[in-house]
C-alpha cells in the first residue's frame, strides 16, 4: 500500500521521544463510542476527549464502581452528561456477549470503536472459557465484541475501529501449537504474542471491509505511565526510573484519537500508528497468511462460523 508522505514516520531521537498531538477540530455531537477499560489510564483519557467533543461515550468496564467515579469525573469535566457505564469483563465471554447484547438493544448507531483494555505480564492464569490470559483478553475478547458489533458499525458507517497494540508485538510470534501457553509460558513474550494477534486482527479486519466504510486502525501509544505494569515489579521499578522518557496517560492517549478522529486516514485502513503516523511493523505483523489463520482459529476457539 502506497502511503502519504504526510503519514509517514521519520525516525530520529527527537522523533522517538515526541509524544505525537491529535490536532484534529472535529466534533462528535450526534455520534457513539465504545472505549474498553475507560476508567483508567490511556483508556480514560480517550474517552474524557470523546466526550469533551460531544460524544455519546460508553464505558466498558470490568470494575463497574470505578467506571461510575470516572463517568461522574468526566460528566463534571467537559459539561456532557452522555458518559455511561457498562459492564464488560474481557476474561468472560459470557460478559462480552452480554454487553454487546444489552448496547446493540440500547442504541441504534456506534461510529467508534477503541479496543484499548488490556493485561501485562500476568502470572500464567486462565480466562473463564479456558484462554492464557493475555491471548484470551487482549485479542480474543477484543475480537468477539468487535465482531459482535460490527453490523451496528456497518449500519453506522462510516465508522472507526481502533485496536491498541504495542512496539512489543515485534517479540511477538503465534504459536498455533501453544497458543495458551500450556507447553511453555512466558508472562513477557504471551503479552507481546497477543500485541502482535492486535496488529494482525486489524490488517485481516480491514481486507474483509474494504468498501464497507468501516475502517480500522492498530496503534502503538508509547511507554505510558499506566496500571498495565501492575503485575511487574521490575517493570514497575523501570517506570519510575525512566520516569522522564514516559508518556502520561493524556499523551498516551493521543494516537488513538488520533485514528478514530483525523479526517482523510480511510485509505490508510489496516494500518499501524504511532506517535500519530504510521509506523513500521515486523514481519511477521505483515504476514496475511498468518493473518488469514489467526482469523480462523479465533473464531474456531470462541464459537463463531468461519466464513
Amino acid at each position: 500500500m502506497l502511503i502519504p508522505e504526510k503519514h509517514v514516520l521519520s525516525w530520529g531521537p527527537r522523533k522517538m521521544l515526541s509524544s505525537g498531538v491529535c490536532t484534529s477540530t472535529v466534533q462528535l455531537l450526534g455520534k457513539v463510542a465504545v472505549v474498553t477499560g475507560a476508567n483508567t489510564g490511556i483508556g480514560k483519557e480517550t474517552a474524557k476527549e470523546l466526550a469533551q467533543r460531544g460524544a455519546r461515550v460508553y464505558l466498558a468496564c470490568r470494575d463497574v464502581q470505578k467506571g461510575e467515579l470516572v463517568a461522574r469525573e468526566i460528566q463534571t469535566v467537559t459539561g456532557n452528561q452522555e458518559v455511561l457505564v457498562k459492564k464488560l469483563d474481557l476474561a468472560d465471554t459470557k460478559s462480552i456477549r452480554a454487553f454487546a447484547k444489552g448496547f446493540l438493544a440500547e442504541e441504534k448507531h456506534l461510529h467508534i470503536l477503541i479496543n484499548n483494555a488490556g493485561v501485562m505480564m500476568c502470572p500464567y492464569s486462565k480466562t473463564a472459557d479456558g484462554f492464557e490470559m493475555h491471548m484470551g483478553v487482549n485479542h480474543l475478547g477484543h475480537f468477539l465484541l468487535t465482531l459482535l458489533l460490527l453490523e451496528k458499525l456497518k449500519e453506522s458507517a462510516p465508522s472507526r475501529i481502533v485496536n491498541v497494540s504495542s512496539f512489543a508485538h515485534h517479540l511477538g510470534r503465534i504459536h498455533f501449537h501453544n497458543l495458551q501457553g500450556e507447553k511453555f509460558y512466558s508472562a513477557g513474550l504471551a503479552y507481546c504474542h497477543s500485541k502482535l494477534a492486535n496488529i494482525l486482527f486489524t490488517r485481516e479486519l480491514a481486507r474483509r471491509l474494504k468498501g464497507s466504510s468501516v475502517t480500522t486502525y492498530s496503534v502503538h501509544p508509547g511507554t505510558v505511565n499506566s496500571e498495565l505494569v501492575r503485575h511487574s515489579s521490575v517493570m514497575r521499578w523501570m517506570w519510575r526510573l525512566f520516569s522522564f522518557f514516559i508518556k502520561t496517560p493524556q499523551q498516551g492517549a493521543q494516537t488513538s484519537l488520533y485514528c478514530a478522529l483525523t479526517e482523510g486516514l480511510e485509505s490508510l485502513s489496516g494500518n499501524h500508528f504511532s506517535d500519530c503516523h504510521v509506523a513500521w511493523v515486523s514481519a511477521k505483523a505483515r504476514n496475511e497468511t498468518i493473518a488469514r489463520r489467526l482469523w480462523d482459529v479465533s473464531c474456531d476457539l470462541l464459537g463463531i462460523p468461519v466464513d
